[in-house]
C-alpha cells in the first residue's frame, strides 16, 4: 500500500502538484516500490494525506489512466496495472550530437519527450504498423501525411495550401534544404543566411557545393537591408531566428518580401518551432504572405522526437515540381513510416492534444530558467517561445569559460561562437535549452548553469 511510500510535494515549484503526483507515483512504479495490482488510495484519502485538493489528485490520477498506468473497477478501488510495456521510445535530441551521457544537456534544440503521452504514442506507432508493406512508396509523400499536414498548418499556423502551393513530405529540415539546393541551385551560386545561424542548414548548402553569405542579425532577426547582391536564395528563421530567438516583425517580412519579388531570389522560411509559442499568436508566415518566392519548411523534430525523421516543405508548382524530379533522378525521398505514425497521431486528435499539452509543459520549465537567471542579474534575451533562451557574455573568453566550467559542472552549455558562419562575430553567450532533461534533472541543472553564467559576469564587473 502506499501509506509508507513516500510523495513529497515541493509548493515552490512552477511545476503543477497533479503533475508532481502523477510522476511521483510513475517513479514507484518503474522502481519497484508499487507493483502491478497494488490499490491506491481514493482520491479524497490521498488528497488529506498530501494536504491538497481532491481535485488535484484527480488530474493526477486521469493522467496516469490515459498513459496505462491505473485502472479502476467500479466500488472495488483503483489499481496499478502492470508498467506499460516498451514502445519505441521518443529519444532526445539536439543540435548538439557530442553530448556526454554523463552531462545535463541543456544545449538547445530538443524536443519535450515529457509532455508526450504514452498512450498515445503507443496507440500511434500500434496503427502505423497496421499498414501492409509497400511495393513503391510515393516520392511526394503518403496522401494521408500530406492530407494530415495541410490540415495541422491550417489550424496551428494559420497556412492554407491552395492551388498556389503543393506540399510534400521531407525527411527534416537539413534534408529538404538539400534537395532545395540540388534541384534549384547550381555549384557554385550563392544563398544568404542569418548569422549566427542554423550550422545543419549551413552544412547542407555547403554539401551541394553553395556559397553560403552570412548577414548579420539583430533584435528583430535577419539584416535585409544588408543582404549581398547576386545571391539566389536566402535561408531565414523569422518566427523564432536560431539561436537569439528574435522575432521578425511585421515591417521586415514585408522589407524581405518586397525584395525577393525585386531581385527574383528564393525565401526559404524554416519554421523549425513555430507552434511553440506561449504569449501571443504568432505573425502571419512568410509563406502566407508570399506564396509566390517563399518556401515553408517545417519539421515534428522539435513538437514530437527527430525519431519520426519526417517534415514537410510548401512550395510554389515549379519549385515542388523541381524537387520531386531530383528525387526520381536520385532514387531518394522520405522514410513512409514516420509519415505513417503522424497520420496516427493526427487521426485519433492526438496530435492536436499534445500540441495543447506542449504548450502548458513548456512555459513552466522557461520560467524556472528566466527566475534563475535573472535572480543572479543576468540579461535573458529571446522572444517568449521555443525551447531555448540564450544569455549573452562580453567577450569569446568569458563564454568559453562558462563552457569549461559548466561541464566541470556535469552540464553541457551551448555556446553561440558554433553558431556563427563567418569570422566576424557580433555576439556572445549561451543558448540555454529547457526541454531536454526530465523535469528533476531540469530542476538540477538550471541553478549550476545559471551560477556558471554568473560567475564571469562577476569577474568582468
Amino acid at each position: 500500500m502506499l501509506d509508507d511510500l513516500p510523495l513529497e510535494l515541493d509548493r515552490d515549484l512552477p511545476e503543477p502538484l497533479s503533475v508532481q503526483i502523477a510522476d511521483r507515483l510513475r517513479h514507484a512504479a518503474t522502481n519497484g516500490r508499487l507493483r502491478g495490482g497494488d490499490r491506491l488510495p481514493s482520491t479524497r484519502a490521498l488528497a488529506d494525506r498530501l494536504r491538497v485538493s481532491r481535485t488535484v489528485v484527480a488530474a493526477a490520477y486521469d493522467q496516469l489512466h490515459a498513459e496505462g498506468w491505473i485502472s479502476g473497477k467500479r466500488g472495488s478501488g483503483t489499481y496499478l496495472t502492470t508498467a506499460p510495456a516498451a514502445a519505441p521510445a521518443p529519444a532526445a535530441a539536439s543540435h548538439h550530437t557530442d553530448v556526454a551521457s554523463d552531462l545535463f544537456d541543456l544545449a538547445p534544440g530538443a524536443p519535450c519527450i515529457e509532455a508526450i503521452d504514452p498512450a498515445a504514442w503507443r496507440r500511434a506507432w500500434r496503427a502505423a504498423a497496421d499498414h501492409p508493406p509497400l511495393v513503391r512508396k510515393d516520392r511526394a509523400g503518403e496522401p494521408e501525411f500530406r492530407t494530415a499536414v495541410t490540415e495541422h498548418l491550417l489550424r496551428h499556423r494559420g497556412l492554407g495550401a491552395g492551388s498556389a502551393t503543393t506540399l510534400l513530405a521531407t525527411a527534416g529540415t537539413s534534408s529538404a534544404v538539400g534537395e532545395l539546393a540540388a534541384a534549384l541551385l547550381r555549384p557554385g551560386d550563392a544563398v544568404a543566411m542569418e548569422d549566427p545561424g542554423y550550422q545543419r542548414a549551413a552544412g547542407a548548402f555547403a554539401a551541394a557545393a553553395i556559397d553560403v553569405l552570412p548577414v548579420p542579425v539583430d533584435a528583430h532577426g535577419l539584416r535585409v537591408d544588408l543582404l549581398p547582391p547576386g545571391i539566389k536564395a536566402v535561408y531565414c528563421t523569422p518566427a523564432h531566428q536560431f539561436p537569439l530567438g528574435a522575432r521578425m516583425p511585421a515591417a521586415r517580412r514585408v522589407e524581405l518580401i518586397e525584395h525577393a519579388r525585386r531581385t527574383g531570389i528564393v525565401v526559404i522560411e524554416d519554421d523549425y518551432d513555430g507552434e511553440l509559442r506561449y504569449d501571443t499568436a504568432p505573425l502571419p508566415l512568410l509563406a502566407t504572405m508570399a506564396p509566390d518566392v517563399v518556401v515553408h519548411l517545417g519539421t515534428t523534430s522539435k513538437i514530437l522526437s527527430p525519431g519520426f525523421g519526417v517534415g514537410w516543405l510548401l512550395a510554389a508548382p515549379e519549385i515542388a515540381e523541381a524537387v520531386l524530379a531530383h528525387r526520381e533522378r536520385t532514387g531518394t525521398g522520405p522514410s513512409p513510416a514516420g509519415q505513417q505514425v503522424l497520420v496516427a497521431l493526427a487521426a485519433h486528435g492526438d496530435l492536436a492534444r499534445h500540441l495543447r499539452r506542449l504548450r502548458r509543459a513548456v512555459p513552466p520549465r522557461r520560467a524556472l530558467v528566466v527566475t534563475e537567471l535573472r535572480r543572479r542579474g543576468l540579461d535573458v534575451i529571446g522572444d517568449d517561445a521555443g525551447s531555448h533562451v540564450v544569455v549573452p557574455v562580453d567577450s569569446a573568453d568569458a563564454e568559453e569559460r562558462v563552457i569549461a566550467t559548466g561541464q566541470r559542472r556535469g552540464v553541457a552549455l551551448d555556446g553561440l561562437a558554433r553558431h556563427h558562419l563567418g569570422s566576424r562575430r557580433d555576439h556572445f553567450g549561451v543558448a540555454l535549452g529547457y526541454t531536454a532533461l526530465s523535469w528533476p534533472d531540469l530542476v538540477t541543472a538550471v541553478p549550476i548553469a545559471a551560477e556558471c553564467l554568473a560567475r564571469p559576469v562577476a569577474l568582468s564587473a
